[in-house]
């Protein structure tokens, strides 16, 4: 029989534990069908689960379907367990991914979609609900393909004798889409062979409720999968192999090891890295039977191993990346009196074993414990928890920003630890990363430097701790770490000396470098009434978020981009207040980013990393007998080692562009893409110029030998950003009475007016203008552009309003200029205030302009009283008719003579 592990991932509430217990009962696992609203499902066996009606904990059970045994693991769908989610996809064969059919695609289900990708895993999807009035088969279809994957089909009834599906299935791969168009064919392997290599994706519609479309996603399961775990030839003995997912503990506090083996077997008083395996379960929800080995592809769970963690692999298997979905709050623990906090640390830490995105940790300083986690709603679990394990209530503090930083360019960190009968030396390059890639340690010593043992011992040390900043004392992440140096003593090295020497070298390089400070961000899907769209902008500008033009539907829009966490945390209560409760929003972690108000939040933590006696960054030598301690910033003198340097022109490449980051978000939440449009080419680059970069602020270090204090500098004065000025051309011409005359008789006298009204405009306030009239209804229509005087002037191609093109060129530079968009035109205003723009009306416009015009002749005026006549005659000489009166009017008009 066919074995093969699929997971069941959801947003919430979209009916993924009624369908394990579908697949439970049709499969022949359970008798009586349970239902989450009743309390009585198979799979939410916590009571915490059961009272919420939400999936906490990954869980685990079997079911059979024609020839296919399956291992279901059903998982949490809130975001704020989407940690215990992830770490369930590292040993997936198949997904199951369940749409609510009322809803279709929510943001979570989008992050669960990445994450499906970036752990290569092949996924069948169900939308459920699908007996709910107003849901439309064709309608959602066309939105997963548009939304998740355009290789979604419908893999329900005759299928295949569609020949628009099977035409459909054939484009997924070139090989077959060649064999198709020779014989016709497409085979169930062909089918199997695209579905496990994620090139297509089955979909099946139904009501996991009521039971229908269930059995045919039972029946595609089993017939569209293929086993990913080929067994070993007979009488060879293949590597013993497994991949840790969770630790848990049952009612009686034995610790529990999650695992699936992915290679060879597993028996009982087998040893997995020196410990005894006492037992091998096989869960069916709360309940298990015990086995004696576990075969190649099966999941268990398994007593006697103290040592695993999450993520683990054993044998042959490598450990897992770090997971992609990380805590972005950090809350303090409050004891009842007379609790003490140091002992309840220790035991909570026995919680963060079992989930390591806990991060639980004691704060010396404070006598405080502090815990990482994702949101509101996993403290109130965490509560629970506490209470059940340890017999402790227990409150939370608000939650903080837990923010991370980073080194915006190479550098060499030496440490050196030397007091009497002790020796150490090490030279470690500190480089930026890929963002998101976390920490990252190789060595590039030769062995006849440094042995290979103590080379291995530094490695260890730099994995055992986590390394902190010196801006704020957060978190060190994205950044390679290498041994290039190191020495040791033949006689007086011990074990401890290279964990000094590792710890200080660290933090000396952390000292001379450019540090960066990051902060998390949310991805973010607000929907809410189309009236209230002017007061989310509004806030969105505030909270410093990027995001796309609203999509208007009806009497909704919907709003997508990406916003500090700092900002968008608590927006929830806020944005139900003001849309009376008929908003929503969704929020995903989407990574770190630099800080927006970096300066602001380091003067507020107020770290001093100079007092951090953990931490420390000098380091010891010795001299006549004595131990002595030198400062960072003179160690390299007193090392023993030659210092090795920085080849410039092999790292230039790894020097962090720290604006790289937020091009990350701008380019993430940009739909409009302009390296084909030569028109837009040519005018950013004659009127915008090359960007220039900003460098963010960095601290640095100075000071005497025995008085060293902190300063705040800026690597690169920072400029103001240029203004740019863009005219929707008509709309400003029907908004001025006279020239709306003029346009009726002569449509180009009408704009060269405009034209030079601008010229003169701009020669004053020193806006770069770009005017922008309308030529799409004209056939055949290229588009033009002009340089006339002082701006530029667009004639839009065919088929492309002047609308259109401001809101492509809004896109393309609101957040790296300073842009003001001349138009009232109502829906437009909207899409460009999402650019990040200033408006004008035109009626404002026609004001300043006046204004502009004023101020023009009054310094005219000026320097006309300040010449003598045959000045003033030469410069009359330079003033049109028109404007010499207006001149003469604006003067007698102050005077009160008109």
């Amino acid at each position: 029989m066919k074995r093969i592990t699929a997971g069941i991932l959801a947003h919430v509430d979209a009916g993924k534990t009624t369908l394990s217990e579908a697949f439970l009962y049709l499969g022949g696992a359970i008798r009586n069908l349970g239902r989450v609203d009743l309390k009585n499902t198979v799979l939410d066996t916590y009571e915490t689960e059961r009272a919420r009606g939400i999936t906490i904990f990954s869980k685990q059970a079997q079911f059979v379907t024609g020839d296919t045994e399956i291992t279901l693991l059903d998982t949490p769908g809130h975001v704020d367990f989407a940690a215990e989610m992830e770490r369930t996809l590292q040993v997936l064969d198949y997904a199951i991914l369940v749409i609510s059919g009322a809803n279709g695609v929510q943001g979570h289900t989008r992050t669960l979609w990445k994450l499906l990708m970036q752990y290569d895993v092949p996924v069948f999807l169900f939308v459920n609900k699908m007996d709910q009035p107003g849901t439309d088969k064709e309608k959602l279809l066309l939105e997963l393909r548009e939304k998740l994957d355009s290789n979604i089909f419908c893999f329900q009834g005759d299928f295949l004798k569609n020949e628009q599906v099977r035409e459909g299935i054939a484009l997924c791969d070139e090989e077959l889409m060649e064999q198709y168009l020779l014989n016709g064919l497409i085979t169930d392997d062909d089918i199997r062979n695209l579905i496990a290599r994620r090139k297509l994706f089955p979909c099946f519609f139904g009501s996991a409720l009521k039971l229908t479309g269930v059995e045919e996603l039972m029946a595609g399961l089993d017939h569209f999968t293929k086993e990913m775990y080929e067994a070993a030839q007979d009488g060879a003995e293949e590597s013993f192999g497994a991949k840790v997912y969770k630790i848990s503990r049952d009612n009686q506090g034995n610790r529990l090891t999650h695992l699936k083996v992915t290679s060879g077997r597993l028996a009982v008083k087998a040893l997995v890295n020196g410990e005894k395996v006492n037992q091998i379960r096989i869960y069916q929800g709360e309940k298990f039977e015990t086995v004696n080995e576990a075969d190649c592809g099966m999941v268990c769970v398994v007593t006697g191993l103290n040592d695993t963690c999450p993520g683990q692999g054993i044998g042959v298997e490598k450990d897992s990346p770090n997971p992609l979905l990380q805590p972005v709050l950090n809350y303090r623990m409050i004891f009842p009196k007379g609790v003490d906090a140091r002992m309840m640390y220790g035991k909570i830490r026995v919680l963060g074993e079992e989930d390591p995105q806990l991060h639980v940790e004691w704060n010396e300083a404070c006598g405080e414990v502090t815990a990482k986690l994702m949101g509101e709603v996993q403290t109130e679990i965490l509560k629970d928890l506490i209470k059940k394990r340890f017999d402790t209530d227990v409150d939370f503090a608000d939650g903080s920003i837990v923010y991370k930083e980073t080194i915006k360019a190479p550098v060499i960190g030496v440490g050196h630890y030397e007091p009497l009968r002790h020796y150490a030396e090490v030279q470690l390059l500190l480089e930026p990363a890929d963002e998101g890639s976390g920490m990252q340690f190789a060595t590039d010593v030769s062995e006849d430097i440094l042995d290979r043992n103590w080379q291995r011992l530094v490695l260890t040390h730099l994995k055992e701790k986590e390394h902190i900043g010196v801006l704020t004392g957060s978190p060190v992440t994205d950044m390679k770490i290498t041994l290039i140096n190191g020495r040791a003593h033949l006689k007086h090295t011990e074990g401890g000396d290279f964990r000094q020497a590792v710890y200080r070298a660290v933090r000396q390089g952390l000292m001379k470098a450019e540090s960066v400070l990051l902060e998390p961000y949310y991805e973010f899907s607000i929907e809410i009434p189309a009236d209230c769209v002017g007061r989310a902008l509004t806030d969105l500008d505030r909270m410093k978020a990027v995001f796309t033009a609203p999509e208007v539907m009806e009497e909704t829009a919907v709003i997508t981009g990406t916003a500090p966490v700092s900002f968008m945390n608590g927006y929830q209560k806020e944005l139900a207040a003001y849309t009376r409760g008929m908003g929503s929003i969704s929020l995903e972690f989407f990574g770190y980013r630099p800080c927006v108000n970096d300066k602001e939040v380091i003067s507020r933590i107020g770290y001093e990393p100079l007092s951090d006696m953990e931490n420390p960054s000098g380091s010891v030598f010795c001299a006549h007998g004595a131990g002595f301690v030198v400062d960072w910033a003179e160690v390299e003198d007193y090392m023993h080692l030659e210092m090795k340097k920085i080849d410039d022109s092999s790292l230039k490449n790894t020097i962090r562009n720290t604006s790289s980051y937020a091009s990350t978000v701008h380019a993430r939440f940009d739909k409009i893409s302009y390296s084909d449009d030569k028109e837009l080419q040519d005018i950013f680059r004659r009127t915008y110029g090359e960007t220039k970069k900003r460098t963010r602020e960095a601290v640095v270090y100075e000071g005497t030998e025995n008085n060293r204090k902190k300063k705040e500098t800026l690597y690169e004065p920072q400029e103001s950003k240029k203004e740019y000025l863009l005219v929707d051309g008509y709309n400003v011409l029907h908004a001025n009475e006279d020239l709306k005359d003029l346009l009726n008789v002569n449509l180009e006298a009408a704009r060269n007016v405009l034209m030079d009204v601008l010229c003169n405009y701009q020669g004053y306030r020193r806006q770069q203008v770009i005017l922008v009239f309308d030529a799409y209804k004209i056939k055949g229509n290229p588009g033009e552009i002009l340089h006339y005087n002082n701006i530029d002037v667009v004639y839009t191609k065919e088929a492309e309003t002047a609308d259109r093109y401001i809101e492509r060129t809004a896109h393309e530079i609101g957040h790296r200029y300073d842009v003001t968009v001349v138009t009232s035109d109502g829906l437009e205003q909207v899409i460009i205030r999402g650019a990040g723009c200033r408006l004008m009306s035109s009626r404002e416009f026609w004001e300043d302009v006046v204004q502009a015009r004023i101020q023009i002749h009054e310094v005219i005026e000026e320097k006309i009283r300040n010449k003598n006549h045959q000045d003033r005659n030469y410069l009359f000489n330079y003033l049109d008719e028109k404007t010499l009166q207006e001149l003469e009017q604006i003067r007698i008009g102050k005077k009160g003579d008109k």
